[in-house]
């Protein structure tokens, strides 16, 4: 590899994932024009087209994609090498790329992420939020954060946060010209509001389980999203049922707000853990998963 080749394998990588060279060329500190020339110096000395360029947009070819997928673990190590030099320092530092979904985003990161930048000025952190299940390291991720039960078992995991249940909720005034289904067969005569895994492109099946009995029932209803806050508003609005979890219900249920059904069938899961691949983390992510790291209060 010529000298000054890695950093234009790193600034393909930031235009590629950026479409744009602007955006890009903002990420590096460097300019558009300075940042278009080096793409074509290094088209040219690797003899392929990486990115297709039109006058609107900026896309890796299909020479590029692959290029991209083997660059980014690359790099990933490579980030995680230099800031293992921290050690050496005594003060952590570095980039942390994490992915999760939505509720831990919210729930997990949100009330801690502040203050812990705060404290380590040093540490930077990149989130990724997504519904789908994400391969770390294809992904180039540090670690991410899931439901325990969708955690490989090659992983490292750390719980980050309790157990959880998912509720059967609608409003007073939704039950008030239908019955409460007691048993989950009786969910066909209600209007359920469906949520669409986009990564799958399926609809998020209601789990259920009484005596030994597991059941995965398919609603159907009126409503179908993939936000998680459209369809709670829809229930909240008396629209139809909806299946959430508890830390987004507990508060209206017990004011009567809302109306939880079916509670004998709603057991508890386990929660949400952050999980890596190697045991060997970076000084940056070993500190936020000490800050994160969940414990069952007495």
């Amino acid at each position: 590899m010529k000298r000054g080749d890695l950093d234009d394998l790193a600034a393909f990588a930031a235009v590629a994932r950026a479409r744009s060279f602007t955006r890009a060329a903002a990420e590096l500190g460097l300019s558009p024009s300075a940042l278009s020339h080096a793409m074509r110096s290094l088209e040219e000395r690797l003899g392929v087209r990486l990115l297709a360029r039109t006058t609107r947009s900026v896309a890796p070819t299909a020479a590029g994609e692959r290029l991209l997928r083997s660059l980014d673990p690359a790099l990933a190590e490579l980030a995680r090498g230099l800031s293992e030099l921290a050690d050496w320092r005594g003060v952590p530092s570095g980039a942390i790329r994490l992915t999760t979904f939505g509720y831990a985003a919210r729930t997990i990161l949100a009330p801690v992420l502040p203050r812990f930048l705060r404290d380590h000025p040093e540490i930077s952190v990149e989130v990724i939020v997504e519904d789908r299940l994400v391969d770390v390291v294809a992904g180039g991720f540090d670690a991410g954060i899931r439901l325990g039960e969708t955690v490989d078992r090659d992983m490292v995991a750390v719980a980050v946060g309790p157990a959880l249940r998912t509720l059967v909720v609608g409003t007073p005034d939704y039950f008030a010209t239908r019955p409460l289904p007691t048993v989950p067969a009786d969910l066909e005569g209600h209007n359920c509001i469906n949520y669409r895994l986009l990564g799958g492109g399926g609809l998020l099946p209601w789990e259920f389980e009484h005596d030994g009995r597991d059941i995965k029932f398919r609603p159907r209803g009126q409503l179908i999203v993939n936000d998680e806050q459209l369809a709670a508003a829809a229930v909240r609005a008396g629209a139809g049922l909806g299946y959430m979890l508890d830390h987004d219900v507990a508060a209206e249920i017990a004011d009567g707000r809302l109306i939880q059904v079916l509670d004998a069938w709603c057991p508890s899961f386990p929660g949400c853990y952050l999980y890596y691949p190697s045991r060997q983390v970076t000084p940056a992510l070993r500190v936020l998963i000490d800050r994160l790291r969940w414990a069952p209060t007495a």
